[in-house]
């Protein structure tokens, strides 16, 4: 019965995403993955009626991919998509006026068997590590710059295998790696299934200078069409901020966006809920932003041009501040 009102659910939700909320709402596209974390917020926001407690009608356009959604964005196709304030820096150092507003601080973290005898980060030297998303992957890069301060070239003191998030999970299940430095929700996944968390990324930031969680992924869109819809923008950070404290709040609502997280049981799904949760932002804007100017310094240092282009620090206007002292 369960699965049944899951399955139920699921299809309302994918009902409504397609009714506008009235004759007279304004519009605002979203482009969206279909299996990504931002369309369970959107799935509340639906359920919830929030979209027209706002006078909002959401247009979800999904894309296969972030740079599928880049493209869509950069091109007037949509207006609003989830990125990090990394590539809204660079966009605007090559004349693109993006801005950011949080959308979540959830990270990855370090994670091995539970039998593992790594104990803690230094102890990864010399091991089989799995990384998600490449040599400039921004957890990656933290975590060596972490390690260099006690002396430790993980790079070339270990050995690293670079893969898709979903491969590197099963190759860590496999027992074919000895650690996996993932994404969070295959984290939340491997963690479900008797994995141990050696350290988040997140507890990597006070070494580094960092004073809070920042929030890596947020809100984007271009900057002269917020100003152009700034009333538009806070409805909409309204309406997402509601939809975080549903989530934050309410295990039935988990039960309810199940379907939509692919998750197939209960200990997966209430893994995926806490990680979700402890990356809420509730920090001011202003405050992220100075993180993310501390941060910046360190990947632009340990990852170069090829992660940050030319510029040496973050740029001017990458953050939206839509309330004075938010």
């Amino acid at each position: 019965m369960r699965l049944l009102i899951r399955g139920l659910t699921a299809a309302t939700v994918l009902a409504l995403a397609q009714v506008a909320t009235s004759s007279d709402s304004e519009t605002i596209r979203v482009a969206a993955q279909k299996t990504g974390t931002f369309a369970w917020e959107l799935a509340v926001i639906r359920a919830h009626g929030l979209d027209r407690k706002a006078n909002l009608s959401i247009q979800v356009l999904q894309f296969a991919s972030p740079a599928a959604g880049k493209i869509a964005l950069r091109a007037g196709n949509a207006d609003i998509m989830i990125s990090d304030w990394l590539w809204v820096s660079r966009e605007r150092g090559l004349g693109a006026k993006l801005t950011f507003y949080p959308y979540s601080s959830a990270l990855g973290a370090v994670m091995v068997p539970s039998s593992s005898p790594i104990r803690k980060l230094a102890d990864l030297r010399g091991h089989k590590l799995a990384v998600a998303g490449g040599p400039i992957d921004k957890s990656w890069l933290l975590l060596q710059a972490w390690l260099k301060q006690d002396g430790i070239d993980l790079k070339s003191e270990s050995t690293i295998a670079y893969g898709a998030p979903p491969l590197l999970a099963a190759k860590a299940l496999s027992g074919e790696m000895d650690a996996t430095i993932n994404y969070w929700n295959f984290c939340a996944a491997l963690e479900a299934k008797g994995f141990r968390r050696v350290a988040g990324i997140e507890e990597l930031f006070p070494r580094l200078g960092v004073t809070g969680r920042i929030a890596m992924l947020g809100y984007v869109f271009d900057e002269g069409w917020g100003q152009a819809n700034r009333d538009v923008v806070t409805r909409f950070i309204a309406a997402t901020r509601a939809a975080k404290e549903i989530l934050s709040t309410s295990d039935a609502e988990w039960e309810a966006i199940a379907p939509l997280t692919g998750v197939k049981d209960a200990t997966t799904l209430h893994a995926y809920r806490d990680r979700y949760r402890e990356g809420i932002p509730r920090r001011p804007v202003a405050d992220e932003e100075a993180d993310a100017r501390i941060l910046y310094r360190v990947l632009a240092k340990a990852g170069g041009r090829e992660l940050v282009g030319s510029a040496k620090e973050l740029a001017s206007g990458t953050f939206y501040h839509p309330i004075p002292g938010d």
